[in-house]
C-alpha cells in the first residue's frame, strides 16, 4: 500500500477549508488596532472609489510538506515598500476576474507559469487605505515547487515558508508600534526573520482560520 506524504493530507485539508466557506470574524484576523482595541479601517470611506486588485496565495509541495512563497517589496516602490507581501497587484482592463489578475502578477513578479496553478477559490476581499486597493486573495495549488525568479524592479527578496509554521500559534506576535504619531497594536507572523503584518497578515490569518475550522 502506498503511504501518502504529509503534503497530500495538507492538500485535502486545504480543499475542505476552501469548500466550507462561511464568514470569518474580526477576532480571527491579524488586524491592526489602537491601544483601546479599535480596528484600523478595512472598509473604504464613503467618498472613495477603490481600485480592484488581487494577490495569489500559492501552495506547493517542498521537502514533503506544503509551502507558500512570500516576497519583500522593493524599497523604491511608492506604497508598502520593504514590506512582506504575497505576489499580486492591480487589475488590468483585460483581466477576467481576480484569478486572472493574481496569476498574471505572480508570473510577472516571481516567474510562476499561470498554467501550473490550479485555482482553489478566493478569500474575503478587503480595502487597503494606503494604496486604495480592494484586494481579493486567490488561493492556488501547484503540483510541484516552482522556480522563484524575483523581478528585480518589484521584488527585493523571495522566500518560502511551510504551511505548518502559519498554523503554529507561537508564530504570531503582537507589538506596539508608533504609526503616524499614534500607538498601535500590530499583530504579525514572525517568519524567516521577517515581520509579516498588514494586508498580508490579514490574508494569511483568514486562510489559517479556515483551515483550523476543518482540521
Amino acid at each position: 500500500m502506498m503511504t501518502l506524504q504529509p503534503w497530500h493530507s495538507q492538500v485535502e485539508q486545504v480543499r475542505r477549508a476552501m469548500r466550507a466557506g462561511g464568514a470569518v470574524t474580526f477576532d480571527e484576523l491579524l488586524l491592526v488596532r489602537d491601544v483601546a482595541g479599535r480596528l484600523a479601517r478595512i472598509e473604504p470611506p464613503p467618498d472613495a472609489t477603490p481600485r480592484p486588485a488581487a494577490v495569489l496565495l500559492l501552495l506547493y509541495p517542498q521537502a514533503g510538506e506544503l509551502h507558500l512563497p512570500l516576497t519583500v517589496r522593493a524599497g523604491h516602490l511608492p506604497t508598502h515598500k520593504g514590506q512582506v507581501a504575497l505576489p499580486g497587484g492591480s487589475t488590468d482592463p483585460g483581466d477576467d476576474g481576480p484569478a486572472a489578475t493574481a496569476l498574471r502578477e505572480a508570473e510577472e513578479e516571481l516567474g510562476i507559469p499561470p498554467e501550473s496553478v490550479e485555482v482553489l477559490g478566493t478569500l474575503s476581499s478587503f480595502y487597503i487605505p494606503p494604496s486604495g486597493f480592494m484586494i481579493t486573495p486567490v488561493v492556488g495549488l501547484s503540483a510541484a515547487a516552482p522556480e522563484l525568479r524575483p523581478h528585480p524592479g518589484e521584488v527585493e527578496l523571495a522566500f518560502s515558508v511551510p504551511l505548518r509554521q502559519l498554523l503554529d500559534p507561537a508564530t504570531v506576535v503582537t507589538e506596539e508600534w508608533d504609526m503616524g504619531g499614534m500607538k498601535m497594536q500590530v499583530p504579525f507572523f514572525a517568519l524567516e526573520g521577517q515581520k509579516v503584518w498588514g494586508a498580508t497578515a490579514i490574508v494569511l490569518s483568514e486562510f489559517v482560520a479556515r483551515i483550523r475550522r476543518v482540521g
